[in-house]
């Protein structure tokens, strides 16, 4: 009976290099893809890198429920939207039922970010009905627009001193509301011109008879002074898309205030919007747009109608979150879905307006709730803390073990070391994988983890103890004592990755951070005892030093209390030698 599980113990200790070998490949092998993908360190969180936190609270003030379907909605819109401004390791995420939390890390226009993030009401294209300056302005004579402003492209329909003015200056004239015509609306790569509204007179302020406002819409709008903060703040933040409302934009340093009509096109049909450089007719940086069947429809009807008339009522306010984010005008109908925003934009002006227009439509508005801010600096010195914390843990355990188990402690340390090293590689690699961040309460978890790491070597080793303390030798004692310290080790991790998935689960934001630190932790804690720890005991338990329990090993019998050898002498044969020890049987 004995017979076979001797075979199968002498099989099991014959090849604990495969194990090892198996373990060493796959640290290599981490280790290669880590240098490959060029993420040699673990991507690090807001409070430890520097950067900017900011919390929004959800509120049902646009007709749609807060629900989990909307929220996710938003969060990947604003995922997008602070992406188009080239933060790649932003986090946008969800808190509880009602908030969003945004991440952006250090290196960032964090002003910027904020603000695209922040401005999170729906999207319209409104006909403008008025616009006017809000603060002191010079007055201008009405005067017509160049044609190469409004046409789809510079053409050679216009007089000759027109050609001269037109590509130099498309924004020479001014309405006789004090603005200047700052951008043209037109579609396209259209090879024709149109004359448009050159030449038309510019409304006084009454012409606005007829276009559907209201007494009430009207006298807000002529007591609306969009320089004034206070007045911005609260500018139709409340209309409806179907209401005649009013709205504040800045052009050129200068606050204007319009009177704008329904809602023609709602930004969810804009399929895409994107800035481009114009090479060929020097128009510099311009946004182009891409409507879907519907937006390409209505967009097509309403430009059809804003070109037969006069300006100011011949352009489009493009509004976002009550303010009117740019104003173009409009010179004929634009069909096919497709339509370019000119005017003279810098870069990051093309590229902000091409954000707006591309992800500004979410399904609920958000209030700002709170915006942390951690300098660089900072998060250096959370980081050094944190790594000290580590140093000073890691420093205890090696003492203990040292002092305690002597000999057997280069064992704990070697797989303190693999352990370490995998859990570094694997987070190097989770984090351009998986965006996984170390922030520093993931590094608390790594330092508990030191803990439960030394713990499952500990019950191993005590098991093997006990194993001698009965008399055997090493090698059986290891043997011996595995199976009994696997089932330990085994429902110690299980109960620690059974609370670190709970956690995990229940809890958001930086919480989330420690519990995965500590699954994935106990996770390698249970692939370094099984193929490492184990499989290098059964090579040490060959060797003399630990075999013959030197006081140094940490596996002496005498100190541990070893019972005596079960056989001591040679009993003589015969009805003297007396009756037989069961033990010795």
């Amino acid at each position: 009976m004995a017979a076979p599980k001797k075979g199968r113990s002498a099989s099991a200790q014959s090849k604990p290099g495969r194990s090892l070998a198996l373990i060493l490949i796959a640290i290599v092998a981490l280790t290669g893809g880590m240098f490959l993908s060029g993420h040699t360190t673990p991507r690090l969180g807001i409070d430890l890198a520097g950067g900017t936190s900011i919390t929004l609270q959800a509120k049902a003030d646009q007709g749609s429920a807060i629900n989990k379907a909307n929220m996710d909605t938003a969060v990947e819109i604003m995922n997008r939207r602070v992406n188009g401004l080239g933060v790649s390791e932003a986090e946008v995420q969800t808190q509880g039922t009602n908030n969003i939390i945004v991440n952006i890390p250090k290196g960032t226009n964090s002003e910027e970010a904020r603000q695209q993030v922040g401005t999170t009401a729906k999207l319209y294209f409104r006909p403008v009905l008025q616009s006017q300056a809000s603060s002191a302005a010079p007055s201008a004579s009405p005067s017509a627009s160049p044609s190469g402003s409004a046409s789809p492209s510079p053409s050679s329909s216009a007089s000759s001193d027109q050609k001269a003015s037109s590509p130099k200056s498309p924004t020479a004239s001014a309405t006789s509301q004090g603005r200047a015509v700052t951008d043209g609306l037109k579609a396209d790569a259209s090879p024709s011109a149109s004359s448009g509204a050159s030449g038309a007179p510019s409304p006084s302020a009454t012409d606005t008879a007829g276009s559907g406002a209201s007494g009430k819409v009207e006298a807000q709008y002529a007591e609306l002074d969009c320089s004034k903060a206070t007045d911005r703040a609260t500018v139709g933040k409340t209309a409806k898309p179907g209401d005649t409302t009013v709205g504040c934009g800045k052009i050129d340093g200068a606050w204007y205030k319009y009177l704008l009509g329904p809602a023609a096109v709602d930004g969810t049909e804009v399929k895409k919007a994107q800035a481009v450089f114009d090479t060929q007719t020097a128009a510099g940086w311009q946004v182009q747009m891409n409507f879907n069947s519907s937006g390409s429809k209505k967009f097509a009807d309403i430009t059809g109608k804003l070109a037969k008339n006069p300006s100011p009522q011949n352009q489009f306010g493009i509004v976002l979150d009550g303010e009117v984010v740019s104003s173009p005008y409009v010179s004929q109908s634009i069909a096919g879905g497709q339509a370019q925003i000119s005017g003279k934009f810098t870069q990051e002006e093309a590229q902000s307006l091409s954000n707006m227009l591309s992800y500004g439509a979410l399904p609920l508005s958000f209030k700002e709730e709170s915006v942390t801010t951690v300098t660089a600096a900072l998060g250096g010195e959370q980081l050094h803390a944190g790594l000290l914390a580590g140093a000073i843990g890691l420093a205890l355990v090696v003492i203990y073990l040292v002092a305690y188990y002597r000999g057997l402690s280069l064992v704990a340390m070697a797989s303190l070391l693999v352990s370490a090293v995998l859990t570094y590689v694997i987070m190097s690699l989770l984090g351009p994988t998986i965006g996984f961040a170390l922030n520093l309460p993931a590094v608390c978890g790594a330092i508990v983890a030191i803990g439960i790491t030394a713990d499952s070597f500990i019950v191993f080793f005590e098991r093997v103890r006990d194993e001698i303390r009965e008399g055997r030798s090493l090698r059986p004692a290891v043997e011996r004592g595995w199976p009994r310290a696997r089932r330990t080790i085994l429902v110690s991790d299980f109960v620690s990755f059974l609370a670190a998935a709970v956690l995990f689960i229940v809890t958001v934001g930086k919480v989330q951070g420690f519990a995965f630190t500590l699954g994935l932790t106990t996770v390698l804690d249970v692939v370094v005892v099984f193929f490492f720890t184990k499989p290098l005991m059964t090579l040490l338990a060959r060797r003399k030093f630990f075999a013959q329990g030197h006081k140094w090993s940490g596996l002496d019998p005498k100190s541990l209390g070893a019972k005596p050898p079960l056989r001591r002498t040679r009993r003589p044969a015969g009805p003297a030698a007396g009756p037989v020890d069961p033990k010795e049987a």
